[in-house]
């Protein structure tokens, strides 16, 4: 298989931004890893944002991976500095 000069393969670029909004347009529930704490995960669906990431959850449970236990938190804010990566829970957009 070969592609000719011809073909121009198109790259869209997401900003991170625009996916988080995604995320809480579409009340997506999202897992959220946090940082320097690798045994502890924080779910929920966002219901607000800023700038510096801060995120505001919803129906929030803390999930600790080796305990295999959950928490429930109901609402909170989660500071941006505490985010190590954002997902969507069922693995989609």
């Amino acid at each position: 298989m070969s592609y000719g000069g011809s073909q121009k393969v198109q790259k869209v670029i997401v900003q991170p931004i625009n996916l988080i909004f995604r995320y809480l347009q579409n009340r997506t529930v999202v897992s959220v890893w946090l940082y320097e704490n690798v045994n502890t995960r924080i779910e929920g669906i966002i219901t607000g944002f800023d700038e510096y990431m801060n995120l505001v959850l919803v129906e929030a449970v803390e999930v600790h991976l080796k305990r295999h236990t959950r928490k429930e938190l109901k609402r909170i804010m989660l500071k941006g500095d505490n985010i190590t990566l954002i997902q969507s829970k069922d693995g989609g957009n």
